[in-house]
């Protein structure tokens, strides 16, 4: 988030804002009227911000909290502290806090309050971003899934539907931040609306207009509102409106440039004199190389910055995690990994960088830091090698894909559809996997092309042929494959959910077969669907061993893939400092998502890379008892013919080189 336009003068007595948009209509007679009457006011002459009548700028470091486990945002947070920021910036996802319609989460990791307490009590100033659209590289960008059950809602605009859902969201949050504006006693001293407006289709100012005034009418006339857009007037064109503080955003080196153009752009809407936000590094893609911007640039761009006089913010300054199914993905179709490392200052795990003691040095230029050392890096260790074994549960019954499992164990929630309709969001399963059946309508005995259209499979799914697997669709990628088998033979499609779009004009990424799918010539019909309840069953524990099954039940599944895999491992009691942070790396395993004792890590992907390995936070760790690994493996069958293992080691892989592998007769 930059700092552009105005000089604001913060008080708590008072907690009156005046922004330099909503007076350059004024006479001069008329601003110094106000200049007089108020102990708050605009400095026209000296361009700055002004906190409690002292000439005030703020340096900020992004951090977000919902990718950042509770026991560890107090660490975080000091070590931004002690490198010199005086204020942190965070998105507000809906998703995480909603994740179903009046389904309200802000307990435990999600405890937003304790989150922006804990920031005031350390001495750090807060800009909040709360939406309703983040971006964030997060799942549909911080959206509701649950906004596509109507199909047609227009998202990010006066479309009636996602106004009143807006409303209603806000209605909840924004009371709740009220006790933390700055003027109120809190840190918060500046609040977003929307975010990158815009660079979305809509520019539907309306709306806009709309957000100004629930914002307002739930946090008072009195705070200050911003927007961020990308640097251009292009951008800001839709994405600002009067009377709101426009700010830009843009990578290292480039801030000279950007000036230049912001500064035409606003001679005729704004008065500017510029602070910036940019970023210290990028995001990552699957099947891509790891991203990196140097160390050297990012504290040039920095200094010339605070040479300036500006305020800024640093995105990323710690990146967390993508736990779960988290993460978002970019147009064409391009998902990002579980980590968001970002190459930040702190890294993944809130270690300490070359670039963070960079920055820590060119702020030092500027303004006094905290005294004392810096918190140390979170010790790693590496627990080694965990035999992992093959097992049967209540989900492989279900992968087995026997009619009498289903029926027996009730694996799934079965919606019987015909045609094409093979929407995931309609089955209400907004993350995860969904299983799709049918039967072949005519005899394939020799290989007879599946395909889907280009666009067709949401997001990637794994074929098998009475229980044998034949081949992986991929969305924009692998858009055919072979299979052969009798006429009336077992069609199954286990489809996974990638992550959605989270940037642009396809933020409304529906799930699942979005379009027919065709044999030869012919349209696939007669389908039934099951959603899966996976995460629920690892939570619960629904697992036994191959071979050891309960009186009654089915056999075991005879897929070699997508199979589950289990083992334990066990961390000693009163030993000092354990558990300790890891990571998990997966020799000979393809793709899939992990669990520890229960928690959803993430997904693996080491046949594409660039991630290896996957953060492990000590908190989901135990000492008291043994930790259950669970692994969903989609590609390979890594515990055949011989043994396998998961790895825990106590460093990170992030910039391996990806590749192409055939093995399923597709490119990965």
């Amino acid at each position: 988030m930059a700092s552009f336009a105005l000089c604001i003068h913060f008080h708590r007595d008072v907690g009156l804002f005046i922004l330099y948009t909503q007076q350059r209509h004024l006479t001069m007679g008329q601003r110094l009227a106000v200049t007089l009457l108020l102990p708050t006011f605009v400095d026209y002459k000296n361009d700055c911000f002004r906190k409690d009548g002292e000439e005030f700028r703020y340096i900020s470091g992004s951090i977000h909290y919902n990718r950042i486990p509770r026991a560890y945002w107090k660490d975080r947070l000091l070590k931004m502290y002690m490198a010199g920021l005086n204020a942190i910036q965070t998105y507000v996802p809906w998703n995480f806090h909603e994740p179903s319609s009046d389904q309200y989460n802000f307990s435990g990791d999600r405890d937003l309050e304790h989150f922006l307490q804990l920031a005031q009590d350390i001495g750090l100033l807060v800009v909040l971003r709360p939406g309703p659209y983040i971006c964030g590289e997060w799942d549909m960008g911080g959206l509701p899934a649950w906004l596509l059950h109507k199909k047609d809602i227009v998202l990010r605009s006066s479309d009636p539907d996602y106004i009143a859902a807006v409303d209603k969201w806000m209605g909840t949050l924004l009371p709740m931040l009220k006790p933390f504006l700055y003027q109120n006693g809190g840190p918060i001293i500046t609040v977003q609306v929307e975010n990158e407006y815009g660079s979305y289709f809509a520019c539907d100012y309306n709306y806009l207009r709309h957000l100004t005034s629930l914002f307002r009418s739930h946090l008072g006339n009195d705070v200050v509102l911003f927007t961020t857009d990308g640097a251009g007037a292009g951008y800001l064109k839709c994405g600002s409106l009067r009377g709101l503080y426009a700010t830009v955003d843009f990578g290292p080196g480039r801030l000279l440039g950007h000036r230049s153009r912001i500064k035409l752009y606003s001679q005729n809407h704004y008065h500017t004199d510029n602070g910036e936000m940019f970023y210290t590094g990028w995001l990552d893609h699957w099947g891509e190389h790891h991203s990196t911007v140097s160390t050297a640039i990012v504290a040039k761009s920095l200094n010339e910055i605070l040479a300036i006089g500006a305020s800024v913010n640093l995105y990323m300054f710690i990146g967390g995690t993508n736990f779960g199914y988290w993460n978002g993905a970019n147009t064409p179709y391009a998902p990002q990994p579980t980590s968001y490392d970002y190459d930040a200052p702190l890294t993944e795990a809130g270690d300490l960088t070359d670039k963070y003691f960079a920055i820590q040095d060119v702020i030092k230029l500027y303004r006094k830091i905290p005294e004392g050392p810096v918190l140390p890096s979170t010790p790693k260790y590496a627990y080694g090698a965990v035999p992992m074994k093959k097992y049967v549960h209540k989900l492989n019954v279900c992968l087995s894909f026997s009619t009498l499992s289903i029926s027996s164990y009730g694996c799934y929630d079965p919606k019987w559809l015909r045609g094409f309709t093979l929407i995931l969001f309609s089955l209400q399963k907004l993350f995860g996997f969904v299983l799709y059946q049918t039967k072949l309508p005519v005899d394939c005995s020799k290989p007879t092309p599946l395909s889907s259209p280009l666009n067709g499979v949401h997001d990637r799914a794994y074929v098998s042929v009475d229980g044998v697997a034949a081949g992986i669709l991929e969305r924009d990628k692998a858009l055919t494959i072979n299979v052969t088998g009798k006429a009336g033979s077992q069609v199954d499609i286990l489809v996974e959910n990638m992550g959605r779009v989270n940037y642009g004009k396809d933020i409304n990424d529906f799930k699942g077969l979005v379009s027919n799918l065709t044999l030869g010539a012919d349209i696939l019909t007669g389908w039934e669907v099951y959603s899966l309840s996976i995460d629920q069953a690892v939570s619960q524990g629904l697992l036994w061993e191959m071979g050891s099954r309960e009186a009654g039940t089915p056999p075991p599944s005879p897929l070699s893939v997508p199979s589950f895999y289990g083992g334990t491992f066990v961390i000693p009691d009163g030993i000092p400092d354990l558990p300790q942070d890891t990571y998990i790396q997966f020799p000979d395993w393809r793709k899939g998502q992990v669990w520890i004792n229960g928690f959803n890590l993430g997904r693996y992907w080491p046949a594409r890379g660039p991630q290896i390995t996957l953060y492990v936070p000590a908190s989901i760790l135990s000492t008291a008892a043994p930790n259950n690994v669970t692994v969903l493996e989609l590609e390979g069958d890594p515990c055949t013919p011989g043994p396998c293992t998961v790895e825990f080691a106590n460093t990170p892989v992030l910039n391996a080189t990806y590749h192409t592998d055939l093995k399923l007769g597709f490119e990965i």
